[in-house]
């Protein structure tokens, strides 16, 4: 069963796609043709439960005032979003953990398009429930410029709605392959994890556009972002 799950969720060299959606869908199956087939079933399971949960329809939403916080980078300096948006429209990404590949081929794609969001005038920051440490060796994996704030205890991510829990099969699932605490620290624990949530926020700090989906293998497409900040200036 752990070499199965280790299929699923080791990283892998990808050739990259046209799109960030193109490559989610070639490591999914990739990891459909080499797993266990009693894993996919848990996992689908696990997609299905958190979209039955309502947690989408909850969550923040495009017209909601963004919650305000405080977070630390990697490096230990303190970050407000309120501060970062006297300087334009900031998007907010969240990632589940480096541990996860789907996040990591999120991660490098937005990298991607950071020129072209700045050149539009945003700024990127990705949220995470991992520890500076963990972030930070994230960060440097997938050679990001964008700066990467831990969400300890998933604070913010419960303040915008999209914290959810793991099904009892997937906790062990992961149990059986990491240990999550290591990652997100005791306190956080290994039942929860915030949704792979997108919101760009204008400079009155307003959501004017974001992505919710219950499926951690679908993501933001960095193109599409883009443009909902272009479209600001207008």
């Amino acid at each position: 069963m752990k070499a199965s799950l280790l299929a699923l969720l080791a990283l892998a060299p990808w050739v990259p796609a046209e799109t960030l959606q193109e490559q989610l869908d070639a490591r999914a199956a990739k990891a459909a043709e080499e797993g266990d087939p009693a894993v996919r079933a848990e996992f689908a399971k696990g997609i299905e439960a958190v979209a039955e949960s309502g947690i989408v329809a909850k969550a923040v939403k495009v017209g909601d005032k963004a919650p305000d916080f405080t977070l630390r980078n990697a490096a230990g300096k303190k970050v407000a979003l309120s501060g970062l948006l006297e300087d334009g429209p900031v998007v907010l990404t969240w990632y589940r953990g480096g541990w996860c590949p789907y996040c990591n081929i999120a991660l490098a794609a937005l990298q991607e398009k950071l020129p072209e969001l700045q050149e539009a005038g945003a700024q990127l920051v990705a949220l995470t429930p991992e520890r500076p440490g963990k972030s930070l060796d994230t960060k440097q994996k997938n050679e990001l410029a964008f700066p990467v704030l831990t969400d300890l205890n998933h604070d913010v991510a419960r303040k915008y709605g999209l914290v959810f829990k793991l099904t009892p099969k997937v906790r062990e699932l992961y149990r059986s392959f990491f240990d999550l605490k290591e990652f997100n620290g005791e306190a956080a624990g290994d039942e929860e994890l915030p949704l792979a949530a997108t919101y760009v926020i204008d400079r009155d700090g307003v959501v004017r556009w974001a992505f919710l989906d219950a499926d951690y293998r679908k993501r933001a497409e960095p193109s599409e972002i883009v443009d909902a900040v272009r479209r600001l200036k207008r």
